[in-house]
């Protein structure tokens, strides 16, 4: 594939494309530890091409796959509201709807959502959302109070942060940590929706 191509992905691809290509090399050198057994190391010289191939392929007839999950709608430019969607789990398996939006034009706040299954948590306010990348950490203003929808949501099921902080300070697509009190302490954010949560500040279609 050429670089051309490459620099046309999306986040999301280049990131499978990574791990197609991870995972191709791996199964190689183990099939080439077993060359002393000819027909296991073929086998599985095979089902690591056939991966590779199918990854690429899917790559390539899907451009738009990674790009769905950031919508736009666009109706005009003061009621332009842009979002990047991601389900996502904690350590404990636990499943949060994750959504980085903003609302107007070019250079309006980012807010970093986060959602779980009303009835199974309840998110007191305010309460920081601690990030962690390294040996970086910011803690992220809660302002689901702001939020007229919220503030009457009896469910309390959501929180909203200030990701301005965070997305002003970040200088690539690395992955983050969240850390919210009482809730979970680890929920693990994959470069791509680092990516995509970049991409919002001036996003425009």
């Amino acid at each position: 594939m050429s670089d051309a191509n490459l620099c046309g992905m999306s986040y999301r691809q280049r990131w499978f494309f990574a791990y197609a290509v991870k995972t191709f090399f791996e199964v190689m050198a183990s099939a080439g530890s077993s060359a002393s057994h000819r027909w296991p190391g073929l086998l599985m010289l095979k089902r690591a091409l056939v991966c590779f191939f199918a990854a690429v392929v899917l790559l390539l007839l899907s451009p738009s796959l990674a790009q769905a999950q950031v919508l736009t709608n666009e109706s005009d430019e003061s009621s332009l509201f842009v979002r990047s969607f991601e389900t996502l789990r904690d350590l404990e398996y636990h499943s949060w709807q994750v959504v980085a939006y903003r609302q107007g034009p070019p250079g309006e706040p980012v807010v970093l959502r986060i959602v779980g299954y009303p009835g199974k948590v309840r998110l007191n306010h305010p309460t920081a959302l601690l990030v962690h990348a390294g040996r970086r950490d910011w803690a992220l203003d809660d302002i689901t109070m702001a939020s007229p929808q919220l503030a009457k949501d009896g469910r309390e099921a959501a929180a909203e942060f200030d990701l301005n902080p965070l997305l002003d300070d970040l200088t690539n697509n690395r992955p983050l940590r969240l850390q919210l009190a009482g809730v979970f302490t680890e929920l693990p954010v994959p470069p791509y929706v680092v990516g995509e949560w970049r991409s919002l500040p001036q996003a425009s279609q």
